[in-house]
């Protein structure tokens, strides 16, 4: 038996261990406020065949063919747990709702880190949380913390948003999804001085639900050398749908293109902008992303099968000097997993995916990992 098999069998016995007892919900009263506790836990195991792609599945951790390395990895790790509480409080103009939410992400991994922190009244939100940019029908679910690249990105960061029937307007930190990173001059100190603008249209139907998404920003950089700044501005645009061909059959996906949008492209390699060395003017960068997925119920489980492309240009970078011929430039991820819930609120997951990465001279490589999961929420 070959090697690498040998070793996704013993990974796959382990399966036999993973059963736990499930927590439940807590919900209660505290003068007129309800409050609530909500999270999980989950164990992820995890068998890199290839290189080593961290604790959730990284394309820039992609080895390049012909690059030598070390092939199989073991690791397990329950990074991802998370707990959060909301309130919901009754006013005369509406419900007044807050939530926090943490889990144990940080720092790569071992460390609690803020992921939600708002709150919401009639429409108006403020705090952290999901970009507005962004929207969850293109979204298949994956046992891999990260998913498919080429999404509009699913992070959070601060914003003030306002939303009414399915239109959402919101002002976001400029700084959160790689907005201060540019690649090029060392001695051009990136600055903001406006917030991200981001409009997000969503519609759910029977059958169809779609979202359409615009991102609005300027991108500006202070050059030492000339004593001067210079700015660009930088669009991005978004198209997420979910179909629901049957009762448990969906397919559901989304196509993302803009210049300068940097970290909005969901784990894509471009940078927002870089700075052209002979003229010192601010370059936005432009990128792409593209995901699919199929999702397919059977029984108490489901079989999802998600692609995604994450692409960035820097032919004009490359020319200008400013990137390097081993610069990432186009990522691939594909994932087939089956999620079981055999009682409410418990999960149980297995999933093979497979990564790639493409450089700017067009050498690339290719990554294979197999990861099982136990998810216990309340």
């Amino acid at each position: 038996m070959n090697n690498k098999i040998k070793k996704i069998a013993a990974v796959i016995s382990v399966s036999t261990l993973l059963s736990v007892p499930v927590a439940k919900a807590v919900s209660f009263d505290v003068e007129g406020t309800q409050v609530s506790l909500k999270g999980y836990g989950k164990l992820d195991f995890i068998y890199d065949l290839d290189a080593k792609l961290g604790n959730a599945a990284s394309n820039a951790a992609v080895r390049l063919d012909g690059d030598k390395g070390a092939d199989g990895h073991f690791d397990a790790h329950a990074f991802q747990t998370r707990l959060g509480i909301g309130t919901e409080t009754p006013t005369k103009s509406g419900a007044l709702t807050t939530y926090i939410e943490g889990d144990f992400w940080g720092g790569g991994g071992g460390t609690l880190r803020l992921r939600h922190a708002y709150g919401s009244w009639n429409g108006i939100l403020a705090g952290q949380t999901t970009t507005n940019f962004t929207s969850f029908l293109g979204y298949t679910p994956t046992i891999d913390f990260t998913g498919q690249v080429g999404q509009a990105n699913i992070a959070r960061q601060a914003q003030l948003r306002y939303t009414v029937q399915g239109l959402s307007i919101a002002l976001e930190d400029p700084s959160g999804l790689g907005g201060t990173t540019y690649t090029g001059a060392a001695n051009a100190e990136a600055k903001n001085s406006l917030p991200d603008l981001t409009l997000r249209y969503e519609h759910s139907g029977e059958r169809l639900s779609y979202a359409s998404s615009l991102l609005l920003r300027r991108l500006e950089v202070y050059n030492e050398a000339t004593d001067d700044e210079e700015s660009v501005f930088g669009y991005g645009a978004s198209l997420a749908a979910k179909v629901q061909l049957a009762p448990t059959v969906s397919v559901q996906g989304s196509v993302m293109y803009g210049e300068g949008t940097g970290g909005y492209l969901y784990l894509g390699p471009a940078a927002p902008a870089y700075v052209e060395p002979g003229s010192g003017d601010v370059e936005a960068i432009p990128a792409l992303g593209v995901a699919l997925g199929l999702t397919v119920k059977a029984g108490r489980g489901s079989y999802n099968l998600a692609y995604g492309l994450g692409k960035a240009d820097w032919d004009d970078a490359h020319r200008d000097g400013v990137v390097e011929a081993d610069r990432d430039n186009e990522y691939q991820s594909l994932y087939l997993n089956y999620i079981w819930s055999p009682v409410s609120r418990l999960d149980y997951g297995v999933e093979v995916s497979h990564h790639t990465r493409e450089v700017v001279d067009g050498r690339d490589g290719s990554a294979t990992r197999l990861q099982m999961m136990a998810k216990y929420s309340f």
